[in-house]
């Protein structure tokens, strides 16, 4: 009887080196493919939450300043037409001054620039 504990004895010590053998396995391969990620994702032009903020934030910050200089040009606009009434405004060129009020905004790329930024 002696012996037959022994025999299963051998067999469990057996048993847990392998099992303890393919969990280091796993770790391994684990480790490898999370290296190789990270090598693939790392050669790929992706950036870092920090960076894309900083860089939300410049674009927030510019479309800032372009609506108060385009408002800023409107009003000197506005104050150059009421000097002059005959005069056209300098920013339109002469094809678009002849264009119906209706044509008008399709020449203006504002929006373009705006669904691209959306």
């Amino acid at each position: 009887m002696q012996s037959q504990n022994q025999m299963f004895d051998d067999i469990v010590k057996m048993v847990n080196g392998a099992a303890g053998t393919l969990a280091g396995m796993g770790r391994e391969a684990e480790a490898g493919a999370r290296s190789r990620a990270r090598e693939w994702f790392g050669g790929l032009d992706f950036v870092g939450r920090d960076e894309f903020e900083a860089v939300k934030a410049m674009a927030a910050a510019a479309r800032d300043d372009a609506d108060a200089l385009r408002a800023r040009l409107d009003a000197l606009e506005a104050g150059a037409a009421s000097a002059s009434p005959d005069a056209s405004p300098a920013h339109v060129p002469a094809a678009q001054a002849e264009l119906s009020p209706a044509a008008a905004p399709l020449l203006d790329p504002a929006p373009m620039i705006d669904e691209v930024d959306g």
